[in-house]
């Protein structure tokens, strides 16, 4: 295979990881506190071989998938009525722990497990600013979450929810859906976090926009499969050439 071949296989490898992107994108539209991503390409240019000394030898641009952006634009939060479960208005994740440590989340949809603690939907125990699970006892009926995190029942306080902060959203690394690792960032308690009782935090995705994206991308690489059969029956044709004129 020459440069035309290799570049247009670079440039059919970048759309199958943009439609992979943007595939998960749409299947988590309704999952609570998902953040969509996006592809993010650039050129890797590479001289001709051979070409140092012929006029008009010239570099050939590869695509190169560099990396995903995650785009940190709020979900719309929904009232669900629900007293476990919390949004979080503006910055800030909450701590959960799991058995690989300390995760992150903006999915504020809690339950009470069977022990008491209050968990997530996978069920890791949801952390105080203490670093602890928050325990809710069966004769705590009454919840309320207020907007600075704390949590009270009729019996009394019961602790107060974890929400920290980052740096640097960009370089956390996301562990399945809805939860992320600090990826060697310190988390950073929010000295006044706004969180709302009874209502979720949804997903940023827009679905029509991620289904035009799609279209669009579909589009572009059987652009780019019709030029790699092109070049394929250019080689082709060129080669029988060669040979006639051998024989």
């Amino acid at each position: 295979m020459d440069s035309p071949g290799y570049i247009v296989l670079s440039r059919m490898t970048a759309q199958l990881r943009a439609q992979s992107v943007t595939a998960n994108n749409l299947a988590n539209t309704d999952t609570p506190g998902f953040r969509l991503s996006r592809p993010v390409f650039a050129e890797h240019e590479q001289q001709q071989r051979f070409t140092q000394r012929i006029p008009g030898g010239r570099t050939v641009d590869y695509a190169w998938d560099r990396a995903t952006w995650r785009d940190d634009a709020p979900g719309v939060i929904t009232r669900t009525g629900n007293p476990l479960d919390v949004a979080i208005q503006g910055e800030g994740f909450f701590a959960v722990e799991t058995s690989r440590g300390e995760r992150y989340t903006r999915a504020g949809r809690f339950t009470v497990g069977s022990d008491g603690r209050l968990m997530d939907h996978q069920g890791n125990a949801v952390r105080n600013e203490a670093g602890n699970p928050i325990a809710i006892a069966a004769n705590d009926t009454r919840i309320e979450v207020r907007g600075d995190g704390s949590i009270i029942s009729e019996n009394g306080p019961l602790g107060r929810l974890r929400v920290v902060r980052f740096d640097n959203n960009q370089t956390l690394r996301a562990e399945g859906e809805r939860l992320f690792d600090a990826a060697g960032q310190q988390p950073q308690a929010v000295a006044s976090p706004s969180v709302m009782q009874g209502a979720v935090e949804g997903s940023n995705v827009q679905p029509v926009i991620e289904i035009t994206r799609m279209m669009a991308e579909v589009r572009e690489f059987q652009m780019a499969t019709q030029f790699a059969d092109r070049e394929g029956e250019r080689l082709s044709t060129a080669i029988d050439r060669i040979l006639r004129r051998r024989s």
